[in-house]
């Protein structure tokens, strides 16, 4: 699974998939948005779903970096982006990425349950966007029809899974362990979480879904079961990444999609650090609120303090389950063999 170190200037290394790396394997591109999502996923043939759009303004800032990995990923459009949940770091550069790169279909949850200026900004926005584009509304157990790769709906506003998904059914272990937290009556709560299948490989992106809702999920019966590669919920914020969550799912390797302001909180760290079989867990940027103690090694932090370098991590999965995490900040990878 060959993964070319190129250079994009004296002072930003980046990697790039070659011909030879992007044959037979999966692409996900997990985009630096200070703090929101925006994650591309291509697979061999091309086919495409955007998860999340980032933050809106900033000069474009977003949508530029989103453009910039899918043309580096040889597209022309977007043939579907998937909108977890109706909040500004996940919808808010829908109209400009829209605005950049043809979009074939939104998909998202249905209407927003949040009122106020904000939730109508957003809304307007939007349905911007959604003038250029179809639109799909997705229940748990739909799928998203990407060509080259099977995305399952797990949760969906508010909603999860009634039955297992293959390899899915066994009891969690983790469930008399882990107590409720307070209701959540927000968008966060209503997020579109997905299951992406590609051969062997699994990944799982369940948005900002929280704490009370993964133990729907979960409890008392896992419906999804073990997974190679696990988005970290929220952040990596502590209201998400419940024990009867995460240990349940058995990670190989998570990917934590924080800012050095936003997510990364001790406690998620934990949790999701002391995963049963976790081999490693990578992140974004340099958490501030996890200090020394509470942070990866830096060659496996895309972003480190300071200044914003919208540097992102990559992975490349092959259908035997196999797969490569990249830094594009530094050049460091790590293949993790087939389970």
């Amino acid at each position: 699974m060959a993964l070319i170190l190129a250079a994009l200037g004296p002072d930003r290394p980046v990697l790039a998939y070659g011909a030879a790396g992007s044959a037979g394997t999966l692409r996900i591109y997990f985009i630096d948005v200070e703090g929101g999502q925006a994650t591309l996923l291509v697979t061999p043939g091309g086919g495409s779903l955007l998860v999340d759009t980032g933050w809106p303004d900033a000069n474009g800032r977003d949508a530029g970096r989103i453009v910039h990995a899918a043309r580096e990923a040889g597209l022309k459009k977007i043939d579907f982006v998937l909108i977890t949940h109706f909040h500004t770091d996940h919808v808010g550069g829908a109209p400009e990425l829209a605005a950049r790169i043809p979009v074939g279909t939104f998909v998202d949850h249905g209407k927003d349950v949040e009122t106020g200026k904000e939730a109508e900004a957003l809304d307007a926005g939007y349905r911007k966007a959604l003038e250029r584009s179809k639109r799909l509304i997705v229940r748990p157990g739909d799928s998203i029809p990407l060509e080259g790769a099977e995305v399952t709906a797990v949760t969906a506003d508010g909603a999860h899974a009634s039955s297992p998904l293959p390899h899915g059914g066994q009891a969690d272990p983790y469930c008399a362990q882990t107590q409720p937290q307070e209701t959540d009556p927000s968008e966060n709560a209503r997020s579109v979480g997905i299951l992406v299948t590609f051969g062997k490989f699994r990944f799982l992106d369940l948005g900002d879904l929280t704490w009370n809702k993964e133990l729907e999920l979960m409890c008392p019966t896992n419906p999804i079961g073990a997974v190679d590669v696990f988005l970290v919920s929220h952040h990596g914020m502590s209201i998400s990444n419940s024990p009867a969550l995460v240990w349940a799912l058995h990670p190989r390797v998570a990917i934590m999609n924080n800012g050095e302001t936003k997510g990364g909180a001790p406690e998620a760290w934990q949790i999701v650090e002391k995963s049963p079989g976790l081999l490693d867990l990578w992140q974004l940027h340099f958490s501030g609120a996890g200090g020394r103690e509470h942070n990866v090694a830096k060659r496996k932090i895309a972003n480190l303090q300071g200044n914003d370098q919208g540097r992102e991590l990559r992975l490349a999965a092959r259908a035997d389950g196999s797969f490569t995490v990249a830094n594009a900040r530094n050049g460091f990878l790590k293949t993790y063999s087939k389970d």
